[in-house]
């Protein structure tokens, strides 16, 4: 399948749209809310930081965990074979063995197609949203009901839409587009209007960083791995935040969340009843035992527009996304992405807690 192409953006306009953000700055989230709990932390930051965030759109993006379901059935059957697993279903074994401890397999679970995982992430924005009295809910759409079955048929939305009039309108800001999900809707608005590639920048997280040599097993990467591919080929300013290694270290454990977050206002409790009710720990027969914690991913993009000092970054050789799911050189685009190689837990955490409190008392005053 051919990429398609988009307009050349030069060395030097890229090194300006990619330069670290600073004072108030435009911006939509484009997020799928409700597949686990990450993304309803990262938005109530978000949302508590519209005095250097300027949101001008939150949009739902599909997730279905059903893209799993053959490789999952595959993992079990050859662990109980005793055979080796394939480098791209070793992340899967920890996912069945812990099913088998509570007697269930695989074929036991169910899951949600992308459609009604989209609509679940919308009604959760609007939830978050009232909670905190954001006044986001006209600014909220729907995003992609599907994912990309090819490039010469976008998956049409109110979200692509609004994405592509931000994009477009007068501006001398760049729009910084917060990409906490799959990332259809931006394919999906690149390809019916490719000329915002030299308007926006995204701000991505996934995946293992490009040096790894990993196989990326990456929710937000491989649900829909055509629009994940375009991402990297299409020129579109991007910063990449790999998951593993970085965005892993943001976890908070139970005693951290009973203390710091629980009774901070409505959505402080709402994020400690999510912390023990989230839908993945029954998904992968999690339980509660001593020292253990939950990575919140999405507060990476955040981290970075609010306070790059937080997650560094440095220009590195846009890779090739191959279909084996892996970097590659040969091939690769012929421009630059920022690129993230550290990340202050601590800075990052501090914020997040600090501005849920004063939100809190707000309401309370």
């Amino acid at each position: 399948m051919s990429i398609p192409t988009f307009p050349t953006i030069d060395a030097t306009k890229r090194r300006e749209l990619l330069a670290l953000p600073s004072g108030a700055l435009r911006v939509v989230i484009d997020t799928d809310t409700d597949n686990e709990i990450d993304d309803q932390f990262a938005l109530a930051w978000g949302f508590a930081s519209q005095d250097r965030l300027e949101i001008e759109g939150v949009y739902a993006e599909p997730y279905s965990f059903g893209i799993y379901r053959d490789a999952l059935m595959e993992t079990a059957a050859l662990l109980a074979a005793g055979q080796p697993l394939r480098d791209e279903l070793k992340p899967l074994a920890g996912w069945v063995k812990g099913l088998a401890r509570h007697g269930k397999h695989p074929r036991d679970i169910s899951f949600v197609p992308p459609d009604e995982g989209m609509e679940r992430s919308y009604q959760e924005i609007l939830k978050v949203d009232a909670m905190m009295a954001s006044g986001l809910a006209d600014r909220t759409f729907r995003g992609a009901p599907s994912y990309l079955a090819s490039y010469d048929e976008s998956v049409d939305s109110d979200a692509v839409r609004h994405l592509i009039e931000r994009a477009m309108a007068p501006s001398d800001r760049p729009l910084y587009v917060i990409a906490i999900g799959c990332v259809t809707n931006i394919a999906s608005a690149m390809l019916i209007e490719p000329r915002i590639v030299e308007r926006i920048v995204v701000v991505w997280t996934s995946a293992y960083p490009t040096w790894s040599g990993m196989y990326n097993y990456s929710f937000n990467l491989e649900q829909d791995i055509l629009a994940s591919q375009l991402l990297f080929s299409s020129g579109v300013p991007l910063v990449y935040l790999p998951g593993y290694y970085l965005g892993a270290q943001l976890r908070l454990s139970r005693p951290e969340i009973e203390a710091w977050i629980k009774g901070k206002g409505e959505i402080g409790d709402y994020l400690h009843h999510l912390y023990g009710n989230n839908p993945l720990y029954p998904q992968r027969g999690i339980v509660e035992r001593p020292g253990r914690s939950w990575v919140i991913w999405d507060l990476i993009n955040f981290a970075w527009l609010l306070d790059p000092a937080w997650v560094p970054t440095r220009f590195v050789p846009t890779p090739r996304l191959g279909s084996d799911q892996r970097w590659h050189t040969d091939g690769a685009p012929p421009h630059e992405m920022l690129e993230a190689y550290e990340v202050d837990r601590d800075g990052i955490m501090g914020d997040f807690l600090g501005k849920l409190a004063a939100a809190s008392e707000k309401s309370v005053g």
